[in-house]
This record gives C-alpha cells, structure tokens and sequence, in this order.
C-alpha cells in the first residue's frame, strides 16, 4: 500500500490517461487486471492506487517504486509492453510522470 512520507526516498510516478466516457471503464478493467497480474508483482513495487474523475474523462494512476529502475524493469516486461499497447490505443493520450515527495501536509 502506497505511503506518502516526506522522507520516502523511492519512485512516484503518477500516470494519467485521457478517456472517453464510453472507454473509461474498459480502460479502468485493463488496468486494474496490469495491476494484480503483472505490476504488483514486480520486484520493487511498493502499491499503487486508480482513480476516475466524476466526468469519466481521466484516469489517474499513483505507484511507488524501491527505485527507478525497478519501475523502468516493469514497463520493459513483455507482458506489460503489450498490455501498455492495449490501453494505449484505447485512450486519447496517457503520460507517466515520475516525481520525488516534496512535502506532505496531513
């Protein structure tokens, strides 16, 4: 499970997807099914978490990561290559972003 902490020295990477919302379940299904059968699994994931605006228009996906590279392992993995273009072709757009916590404000 994702803890955000300000001393937390791994990879964030946060990944939105611009949908329609005739595809953002689909989308949220293939997603969800990357997350339990291949993300989770990798070494170095620490947890992650899917959310859907109200409008159905955006996804947002939030992971940590031990490191860097462990997240780039998991993106270089066949069988995430090839789920990666499934959701890809069903979304207008999506971007990762890796960032590092700044600070945290309960």
């Amino acid at each position: 499970m994702p803890r955000i902490t300000s001393d937390f020295d791994g990879q964030t990477v946060i990944t939105t997807f611009e949908v329609t919302p005739g595809s953002a379940h689909d989308v949220l299904d293939l997603l969800t099914e990357a997350w339990a059968q291949v993300i989770s699994r990798r070494e170095g994931c620490l947890g992650g978490a899917i959310h859907l605006n109200d409008a159905q228009t955006r996804i947002a996906t939030y992971s940590q990561w031990r490191d860097r590279r462990d997240y780039q392992a998991m993106l270089r993995d066949p069988e995430m290559r090839r789920r990666n273009r499934e959701i890809h072709a069903m979304c207008k757009s999506f971007e990762p972003v890796m960032y590092e916590v700044q600070s945290v404000h309960p």
